[in-house]
């Protein structure tokens, strides 16, 4: 689970999901740091909201280059997931594109699905209707290019007031035709940098003989062209699908993360980690590839090292491109991948090197374990216990307990046991043991804790937090340590125990849903 406080100022989408991993909601943000916090500031607003929020059980995100992809892969992910509170919150039709028809004199127009006949050429999405008639108008008025359906004399002739070339007329001939096509091509797909350069120089002029209306005209226009040559990535008119893989090699340990991108559309993310071997990097695809069907095109950041073409394209039952690109639109699909796996990841590390340092600690802890304590009324006790690995929940390691010695509401007896339970087993099984211990709780259960740790004669690191005020306690000191309940590594120490408590909670819930059955 990702902590609010870990989360980027980047654009991008952020995804809600509830306790079973389901999607509760896709957002997208300029900001998404400042954009997920808000949810969790205003409460007593919207109901609506406010149910939301108290269902949320995992934040995760999708960092992307620019709010418009942004825009465009909350699209894809909202019609993919339809998430539920997002079918009366948010309207997920699709996005216009700019169409160019395949005809000898071809017109321009709008569209809003792609034609699988490829009868046409679609530019865009545009997110912004304003923007992409904007840049239709431009275009109209620039190259003159036909917007009539069917080719008539009629048509022609009452568009002809210096909108339209009037091919129908004929005034003006196919090859004439086909270059003002060519140019508009050149325009829509970002490359007419020459014809930019002409606009700013007449924008200038304009301003220069105070004809600013004018001059203002000119710089909406430059605006629009520019935006078009921002080439929106995260939805590309692709036909195949690709998979684009990139990794982070951190001392003994890869960090991978594998963008799916469907008929040209990213939809979605995964990531691994695993030890580091002389060829990671092939073992991994032949892994992933045995579970999972191979895409038309896979895009890498470094050749494998063995031929992996014929493997791959036995297991898709035809060819699959194998693509290392330095540049273009794939290389900025990677470097995307690539920042998203460092925001995963290494902002995590940041945080433990903070907690390390808040706790005084000679290296940063990097497995947390945490236990908590809940029942009902006094009765229905039960344990549990959640493990972190690098920040990041390790959710193959947690473990619940039924409470078998401790009285049926002592809280200190109950910690004492699940931890003497956990450790006695991890030491007769040899298991390597965590860097820090959390207690739910104030100096009462740490002190029944560590008391339990001193007969296992184990020193590790542990410490407790008191729920009302979020207050961080050490072995033998009265007092709360003196750390800030906003700082970095107390928000995580908070993040670490609620899991543990949300955990504990679900236990008992499972364990008195048995009971009413029986």
């Amino acid at each position: 689970m990702i902590e609010r406080s870990d989360i980027p100022e980047d654009p991008g989408c952020y995804l809600f999901r509830d306790e079973t991993g389901r999607i509760l909601y896709v957002g997208k943000a300029k900001n998404l740091k400042r954009r997920v916090s808000s949810y969790f500031q205003k409460k007593g607003i919207n109901p609506r909201i406010d149910l939301l929020v108290s269902l949320i059980r995992e934040i995760d995100f999708i960092v992307t280059s620019t709010e418009v992809e942004a825009l465009i892969l909350e699209n894809t992910l909202i019609k993919k997931n339809q998430p539920k509170f997002n079918i009366d919150l948010k309207d997920s039709k699709s996005y216009a594109f700019i169409q160019i028809s395949h005809d000898s004199f071809p017109r321009i127009g709008i569209a809003r699905n792609r034609n699988k006949k490829k009868e046409e050429t679609l530019y865009g999405p545009f997110v912004s209707a304003a923007e992409r008639d904007q840049v239709l108008k431009f275009i109209k008025q620039t190259f003159h290019l036909r917007t009539c359906r069917k080719m008539n004399r009629r048509s022609c002739l009452r568009s002809h007031l210096g909108t339209c070339a009037a091919p129908c007329t004929g005034g003006i001939s196919e090859p004439e035709y086909q270059y003002l096509v060519k140019n508009a091509d050149l325009l829509l797909k970002g490359k007419n940098q020459d014809l930019i350069s002409e606009l700013k120089s007449r924008m200038e002029s304009y301003a220069t003989s105070q004809e600013y209306e004018k001059a203002l005209v000119i710089r909406d226009q430059i605006q629009a062209i520019g935006n078009l040559s921002q080439r929106q990535l995260v939805q590309r008119q692709k036909l195949a699908d690709e998979h684009i893989i990139n990794y982070i090699v951190s001392g003994e340990t890869v960090y991978l993360i594998l963008f799916l991108v469907e008929r040209g559309t990213l939809t979605s993310k995964e990531e691994f980690t695993f030890p580091q071997s002389e060829e990671f990097l092939d073992e991994f695809l032949l892994q992933y590839y045995a579970q999972n069907r191979p895409p038309h095109e896979l895009i890498l950041p470094a050749e494998p090292e063995t031929d992996m073409h014929e493997y791959l394209a036995q297991m898709r039952g035809s060819q699959v491109i194998l693509t290392i690109p330095k540049q273009g639109e794939k290389k900025h699909l990677l470097d995307l991948a690539y920042k998203n796996l460092e925001v995963s990841f290494f902002r995590g590390k940041m945080r433990l090197a903070e907690l390390g340092e808040a706790l005084h600690l000679e290296n940063p802890p990097e497995v947390i374990e945490c236990f908590d304590i809940s029942h009902l009324g006094g009765t229905g006790t039960v344990g549990s216990m959640v493990s972190f690995r690098e920040g990041r929940p390790d959710k193959r390691n947690y473990r619940r307990y039924r409470i078998k010695t401790a009285g049926a509401s002592d809280d200190y007896a109950a910690i004492g046991e699940v931890v003497k339970r956990r450790y006695t087993r991890l030491l007769r099984e040899q298991h390597p043991l965590p860097d820090l211990i959390i207690i739910d709780g104030g100096p009462g259960q740490l002190r029944s804790a560590k008391e339990e740790l001193d007969r296992l004669q184990l020193a590790i690191s542990i410490i407790s937090i008191a729920k009302r005020e979020e207050e961080i306690y050490l072995p033998d000191r009265q007092h709360p340590h003196s750390i800030s309940r906003k700082s970095p590594a107390s928000l995580l120490i908070q993040e670490i125990r609620d899991e543990a408590h949300r955990f504990a909670i679900s236990y008992q819930k499972k364990l008195r849903t048995g009971l009413m059955k029986q």
